[in-house]
């Protein structure tokens, strides 16, 4: 099995492209295995509806059948898109940021909270918990309001980030934090450090889970 994992954005995003791979960094160097981040020039500029969602499926699922020299696989958006359906066109493994995120957010704390990007993707979360059966240790979903590409406004931001955090921290009782989009990984260890909890960056927590994939060949 060939160590690189392919880690795919699927919007088109350069720069949350771009985020993502920074947020790899550590785990390159902790791991020596090559890590790939691309983007699906094909995809929406972000993925906010419902209808972006199904849309980029059949994308992911083409450029994972067609890529025949990658260890592993991580889609990173925070809805999953196409996961199973990627899943039945490769032996290697394939991780959702969003499952990923999530399952070590219930390592880290008692109960876990989302920091979303708008209201309108709430639904689609809570959707998604209850498929994981994980509702009982959740704290919350609160959106910041601002778009995936408004995102790269760092102080605007950041200041939302801490005010939602904060409110899911006081108000929710969450003890450890989700960032549900990979648009956000730039503020992850800033807002840990200004919260005083866990906050998990869900691509690294799916690239970690693919990395002990491939090293151990399962």
């Amino acid at each position: 099995m060939s160590g690189q994992l392919l880690v795919i954005n699927p919007n088109s995003s350069t720069e949350v492209t771009e985020a993502i791979d920074r947020a790899m960094a550590p785990l390159r160097a902790a791991s020596g295995v090559g890590i790939k981040v691309v983007r699906l020039e094909d995809g929406p500029p972000g993925i906010e509806t419902q209808q972006d969602v199904e849309s980029v499926v059949p994308l992911i699922v083409r450029r994972i059948r067609d890529t025949n020299d990658a260890g592993g696989y991580v889609i990173a958006c925070f809805s999953d898109p196409g996961l199973h359906a990627a899943r039945e066109v490769t032996r290697r493994p394939v991780f959702g940021i969003a499952e990923c995120g999530i399952l070590t957010a219930l390592t880290l704390g008692a109960r876990f909270g989302l920091i979303s990007i708008l209201r309108q993707v709430i639904p689609r979360h809570l959707r998604y918990l209850g498929a994981m059966g994980v509702t009982e240790r959740f704290a919350g979903d609160r959106a910041i309001e601002i778009t995936v590409t408004e995102l790269a406004d760092e102080r605007t931001t950041f200041a939302r980030m801490v005010a939602i955090g904060t409110e899911l921290r006081d108000e929710n009782g969450a003890d450890v934090l989700v960032m549900a989009c990979a648009g956000m990984a730039e503020y992850r260890a800033r807002l840990a450090e200004t919260l005083g909890i866990p906050v998990i960056e869900p691509s690294q927590a799916a690239a970690s889970m693919a990395l002990g994939r491939i090293a151990l060949g399962w």
